[in-house]
């Protein structure tokens, strides 16, 4: 049977879906994408996959693909990320029968990604993609789609759209930023590079950049004539953003630990991330709540706090509505609303002024004192010297350790040798000898199984230089 291709894939598999929820790291497991469906998306991506990792680990597979698997989860697109073309296809020839089709990452912009060279950073090297991408569409049952970032050329992203058309990609998702905007320089996507793409290619393609609101997916399908809208970040804050609505934070958060509960196993690192994103503007009033879900050992603690987070906000709303805490969100702090990152600050001026010409040279922030004060630590300092107050962080008044006489390290203290652990083990295994300080019993162990070997002859406590290497 022949698999579909372009506009007839995205019309019959893909159900001609334009809500769409972007594959996650960590963030859009089953779960998460089950409730998403619920409310208005219609095509979900799985977490990045390591193509390397699925293929040599057996319980990665079943833990983040076949263990997933579920009947109201579909359409389904798996993502990977890979650096090898045979890799990428054993990974895909895994994956194939679980999904609908298999996506290439070729837009994290992330430094694991660069250690890696995967994501966007093969963005430059067209030759190994061509390879990648044809041979995924010769080998597998189910379409190869790509997700891409674009270059600050729009010709040379159209170029590389057409080159990826060309090796056998059936559906492009362009993310409108560029392989830079990412943390404090993330900034605006372009729509426009998004546009010029669309219409040079012949497959259908989704956009991602700036979706906040429902009137934001809309308006960017109007500008840009895609056939779908991707959203990442707008769909962690509010996963109720393709119905168009903004639910109250404990709304989103119940359903989504009620799903959480009806699909196990699902990492509470997961769950407890989720919350922390549903509830991020309200954490900043309620910093304690905020230790608490850190602290939280399971999805009954995370339950806890979205409950103390609720009653909470339910006070303040029976308030009259000028004693509400003030913020400059347009909507209260307990309603699911995106998160605007902050512009980053121009270096030539200082609290919105020009900075002096003759400003002094920076330092950097002084050493803590010697008395440890909490006003002189830093944040994460701050943080150990409430969870233990003997901390010391005066280097003055620190131990000062005994070094090893071989390596340096610092030496056990009642290492009967002066060394550290690692030089310890092996002098006591050349000498079969032991340590206690160590909990090293070489020569014990020698004379114990000498004793087996000879009935318990040998007693004087000798050791024999045919016994068995103890380790």
């Amino acid at each position: 049977m022949t698999k579909p291709c372009g506009f007839e894939f995205w019309r019959s598999t893909l159900k001609g879906a334009r809500y769409v929820v972007a594959p996650m790291v960590d963030q859009s497991e089953l779960a998460w994408r089950l409730l998403s469906r619920r409310h208005g998306a219609e095509l979900c991506y799985t977490p990045m996959l390591h193509a390397q990792v699925f293929v040599r680990d057996a319980n990665y597979r079943r833990e983040n693909l076949y263990n997933e698997l579920n009947q109201d989860d579909r359409p389904l697109i798996t993502q990977f990320c890979a650096n090898d073309p045979e890799v990428f296809i054993q990974a895909a020839l895994l994956a194939q029968d679980y999904c609908d089709a298999i996506d290439l990452n070729l837009g994290c912009p992330q430094m694991i990604a660069k250690r890696g060279h995967y994501g966007v950073f093969l963005q430059d090297e067209w030759d190994l993609l061509e390879k990648m991408i044809k041979l995924a569409d010769e080998k597998l049952s189910v379409p190869i789609t790509c997700k891409i970032r674009v270059f600050p050329e729009i010709e040379k992203t159209v170029k590389y759209a057409k080159m990826l058309e060309k090796a056998g990609c059936q559906l492009l998702t362009v993310h409108g930023r560029t392989k830079d905007q990412k943390g404090a320089l993330t900034g605006i996507a372009s729509w426009k590079h998004i546009k010029a793409v669309r219409e040079a290619v012949n497959i259908p393609v989704f956009a991602n950049g700036n979706i906040q609101h429902l009137s934001d997916v809309q308006r960017c399908m109007e500008e840009t004539g895609v056939q779908g809208v991707m959203s990442a970040e707008g769909n962690l804050h509010n996963p109720a953003l393709f119905e168009g609505c903004s639910p109250p934070v404990w709304e989103m958060a119940e359903e989504y630990l009620e799903v959480v509960e009806k699909h196990p196993p699902c990492s509470l690192s997961y769950v407890r991330a989720h919350i922390f994103k549903l509830w991020h503007h309200t954490l900043q009033i309620h910093q304690d709540l905020r230790e608490e879900l850190a602290k939280a050992k399971n999805v009954a603690g995370v339950a806890e706090v979205n409950r103390q987070l609720k009653q909470r906000c339910q006070k303040e709303m029976a308030k009259d509505e000028s004693e509400w805490t003030q913020t400059l969100l347009p909507f209260p702090h307990w309603i699911c609303q995106p998160y605007v990152r902050p512009p980053p600050k121009d270096p030539n001026t200082e609290n919105g002024q020009k900075a002096l010409e003759t400003k002094a040279v920076s330092v950097k922030r002084a050493l803590e004192d010697g008395d440890g004060s909490n006003d002189s630590l830093s944040k994460n300092k701050q943080k150990k010297k409430v969870r233990n107050p003997n901390k010391n962080f005066c280097p003055e008044l620190k131990p000062k350790y005994i070094k090893c006489e071989q390596c340096g390290n610092p030496k056990g203290n009642k290492c009967v040798f002066n060394l550290c652990r690692g030089c310890c083990k092996r002098k006591a295994f050349k000498e079969v000898a032991d340590c206690p300080g160590h909990g090293l019993r070489f020569k014990t162990k020698a004379l114990k199984q000498c004793n087996s070997d000879t009935g318990g002859g040998l007693t004087n406590g000798t050791v024999s230089t045919a016994v068995h290497d103890p380790l």
